[in-house]
């Protein structure tokens, strides 16, 4: 309870690491996914620099804020990684809650759908295998993947639902993926918890997933992310998690800590991208 009225209380500070707030501009071409009255919502799109016949895997990344802040960016470096191994990375805006608000979240849920539907309908021309487009993202955009993988509902009307917005694998950076009573962000969901909280809809259609969490995260304890990984083993999907010692929410991020844990969960994504077969070869970070 203590650690909940902390977070509470101090919501913008909390949930927002510090570099996060100024974050990397955004690389790759800037595309239009989707207009909301006057407003365009635009995604980025990094691509391997060498060319390939065959259809490449890729990764859409949901940067993280609370739902309240933050922006596309957070995830440039990783982005410029994962182009260097053949894959095509996607960097997402998404509308944000105003830091006080009791809205519930349905506006970024919805737009981070209709973001992957927009990825894997234009999967021909970004030369992206449609079967295997990852949804990545940290804290809260950690949730947004988590839930595009996971999560039923909470469709945009407009979007063209005949087109799956289901991830394929799923890279999650400290994720808010518990919306329950005890998790982050119950006090927007409240009772409809379970339409907007990944923890409270794991089943063996799940994608694959990677989690990693610092074991001083104020926000996710460790015993959430164990639970999580025993749910779904127990049915029956992949899930590879690791524990930083010492680390705090945001520590993954590029530029914390000499870029130690940053480098760590790379290699990490990119063992388990291999193991998947999306990708092949040695890693290119040194």
């Amino acid at each position: 309870m203590f650690r909940s009225a902390i977070c509470i209380l101090f919501l913008g500070t909390c949930l927002v690491p510090a570099n996060s707030l100024s974050a990397a501009a955004p690389v790759g071409k800037k595309h239009i996914y989707k207009n909301v009255g006057d407003r365009e919502l635009v995604l980025y799109v990094t691509s391997p620099k060498e060319k390939s016949d065959s259809p490449r895997p890729a990764i859409v990344f949901f940067h993280g804020g609370g739902w309240t802040g933050g922006a596309p960016g957070q995830f440039t470096e990783h982005s410029k990684y994962f182009a260097t191994r053949g894959l095509v990375c996607v960097q997402v805006q998404y509308r944000l809650l105003k830091k006080k608000t009791d809205k519930d979240p349905t506006n970024c849920v919805q737009d981070a759908k209709s973001a992957m539907r927009w990825v894997r309908s234009h999967a021909s021309e970004l030369g992206i295998d449609p079967n295997r487009i990852a949804a990545g993202g940290g804290s809260a955009g950690g949730h947004l993947a988590a839930f595009v993988g996971m999560v039923e509902g909470l469709d945009a009307e407009d979007d063209d639902h005949s087109v799956s917005p289901k991830a394929n694998a799923l890279l999650l950076f400290n994720p808010v993926f518990d919306n329950g009573p005890d998790g982050w962000g119950h006090q927007w969901v409240k009772s409809r918890y379970k339409e907007f909280s990944p923890f409270h809809n794991i089943s063996a259609d799940d994608p694959p997933a990677i989690v990693f969490l610092g074991d001083m995260d104020n926000l996710i304890p460790v015993e959430t992310l164990h639970a999580f990984e025993e749910k779904m083993k127990a049915d029956g999907v992949k899930c590879t998690t690791m524990i930083f010692e010492g680390m705090g929410h945001g520590f993954f991020n590029h530029g914390k800590h000499d870029n130690k844990p940053y480098s760590e969960t790379v290699l990490a994504c990119d063992k388990f991208l291999n193991e998947l077969g999306w990708i092949s070869g040695p890693p290119t970070l040194k």
